[in-house]
C-alpha cells in the first residue's frame, strides 16, 4: 500500500486534497484543543466508552459513544442509528456546541457549507485496535460529508475507492487533524491500520476519534 508520509517530523501542508470531494486539514482544532477535549469528556461522563458487538457476533477492538440526535449501534440485530443510547435506555448527550461548531468551520472550509451534523460518534483506539475497511452507509442523506477529528496517538488512515478491493493510500493523522469527504467520495472504503504504541502528551495511550454525520 502506498504511504504519503516518512516520519512525524515531515513538513506537510496545511491542506491536503486527497481526493475530488475529499480534504484532509492538518492541525485543525489544536487552537481549540482542551474545551474540545473538555467537550468529550462531559459526553462519556453521561455515555461511558463501550465495545459494540457486531451482527457476526464479534467483538470491536474500538470502543465508541455518541452524542447528538441519534448514536450510531451495532448488535446481532445489525447496524444502525438509535435515538437512545442502549446502556441506559436514556437519550444520548446533546452535541456540545464546540464540537458542532468545529464539525462546521471545517466542512466549510472543504466545500461543504451549510452542513449540520445530528450525531457525532466518538471512538476510542488503545494501541492494537484497529478499523477494517468499511463504506459509511447506514447515514439517510448521503449529501452531506463526513467529518472526521483525530486526536491523541497518530494513526495510520487508510482511503479507499468504492470497492472494497481497491487499493487503499495511506495518510497519517496527528493531534488536531481533521479529515472530510463527501460528494464523489461520500462512499469510498475507508479504515485504520493497527494503532501503534506511543505516549501523548494530553491523551496518553489512546487516541479519539470524532465523526460527525448527518444521520437521520
Amino acid at each position: 500500500m502506498a504511504d504519503l508520509f516518512d516520519s512525524l517530523d515531515a513538513p506537510l501542508p496545511r491542506r491536503q486534497d486527497i481526493a475530488p470531494g475529499a480534504a484532509l486539514l492538518r492541525g485543525f482544532a489544536r487552537d481549540n484543543e482542551h474545551d474540545v477535549l473538555a467537550a468529550i469528556d462531559a459526553v462519556v461522563a453521561r455515555a461511558s466508552f463501550r465495545h459494540m458487538m457486531t451482527p457476526g457476533g464479534h467483538t470491536m477492538s474500538v470502543a465508541m459513544t455518541s452524542c447528538g440526535t441519534a448514536g450510531w449501534v451495532t448488535d446481532r440485530r445489525g447496524y444502525r442509528y438509535s435515538p437512545t443510547d442502549p446502556d441506559s435506555a436514556a437519550p444520548w448527550p446533546e452535541m456540545p456546541a464546540v464540537l458542532r461548531d468545529l464539525a462546521q468551520r471545517a466542512a466549510t472550509e472543504a466545500g461543504f457549507a451549510g452542513f449540520d451534523p445530528d450525531a457525532c460518534l466518538i471512538n476510542r483506539y488503545v494501541p492494537g485496535a484497529r478499523m477494517a475497511l468499511h463504506q459509511d452507509k447506514d447515514e439517510a442523506d448521503f449529501s452531506a460529508p463526513i467529518v472526521s477529528l483525530s486526536l491523541g496517538l497518530p494513526a495510520t488512515f487508510q482511503f479507499g475507492g468504492m470497492n472494497r478491493s481497491d487499493k487503499p493510500i495511506n495518510y497519517q493523522l496527528r493531534h488536531g487533524d481533521v479529515l472530510v469527504w463527501g460528494g464523489p467520495s461520500r462512499l469510498v472504503y475507508h479504515g485504520v491500520l493497527t494503532l501503534k504504541d506511543g505516549e501523548h502528551p494530553l491523551l496518553g495511550r489512546q487516541r479519539i476519534n470524532l465523526t460527525f454525520r448527518k444521520a437521520l
